[in-house]
């Protein structure tokens, strides 16, 4: 059993075959998918796919890409799609300083906005920070909530910062890579109660399918680079993942208990 905690199948790259990507994923073992929003219209097909499939689940928010089309407006009809059941947290939000697609200072005030919203809502967050890190951790400083940083990219030096807020590392198919030794030595130190696992498809995919489409099942590919860099089976770490994410998402799945 395993949760891929984060995915775009909604994106275009799934219109040709997505109910066979889907199917194949539950054939594949895991009891539950978080798809993620991006923008509004990503956030809905979220939901509209959490309320087709029983173990898909909806994350709604604003990427940084898109920070400058947060206004109060938006804000208002994302806090009403996240009171959707199936909706178990805010995302993905956060700070991108690698393409810059929004004035940073716009970014900024989008993210402390996204998680002012969680917080009145007493959902998690789905954080996206890329070249960025010290920033992101300024703004989450004295917020009160706890979620995950998605696909971390930070490095074993900045590790304790991040856990230190309560935070889970959420590792994706770039652990895999031969040269992502720093990566391999995060994904080897984080707690294990800590750890989540994700695709982020249709992007980053894992050896050996790099350069193509990503998709849930390659999971256990991240799953199986993460145990071998902690010296442990791909069943414990997929067991322990999957614990953290009933335990951070509040997913309902057969035998676990939401804490």
């Amino acid at each position: 059993m395993m949760v891929d905690t984060h995915t775009h199948l909604d994106f275009a790259e799934f219109d040709a075959d997505r109910e066979t990507v889907i199917a194949r994923a539950r054939l594949a073992g895991l009891a539950a998918i978080v798809n993620v929003g991006a923008d509004l219209e990503s956030s809905r097909a979220s939901i509209a796919l959490a309320e087709q499939y029983d173990f898909i689940y909806a994350a709604v928010g604003i990427h940084p890409h898109d920070a400058c089309t947060v206004t109060p407006q938006v804000l208002e009809e994302l806090r009403a799609l996240a009171r959707h059941p199936k909706v178990v947290a805010v995302g993905e939000i956060g700070l991108d300083y690698y393409r810059d697609l929004s004035p940073r200072p716009v970014q900024r005030q989008a993210f402390a906005d996204q998680l002012a919203l969680a917080a009145e809502l007493g959902l998690p967050v789905i954080i996206h920070s890329r070249d960025a890190l010290e920033d992101t951790l300024s703004v989450l400083q004295g917020w009160r909530g706890t979620g995950v940083l998605h696909s971390y990219s930070g490095g074993p030096e900045r590790l304790e910062k991040v856990l230190a807020l309560g935070f889970f590392i959420g590792i994706s198919g770039p652990v895999t890579f031969p040269n992502a030794h720093r990566l391999r030595s995060v994904a080897a130190v984080v707690p294990l109660d800590r750890l989540l696992i994700e695709t982020d498809c249709p992007y980053l995919t894992p050896e050996p399918y790099r350069g193509r489409r990503n998709e849930p099942t390659y999971v256990w590919y991240v799953a199986g680079a993460v145990a071998r860099a902690r010296g442990m089976s791909a069943e414990t770490i997929a067991q322990a993942t999957t614990e953290n994410a009933v335990r951070l998402l509040g997913l309902k799945l057969p035998g676990t208990r939401p804490e």
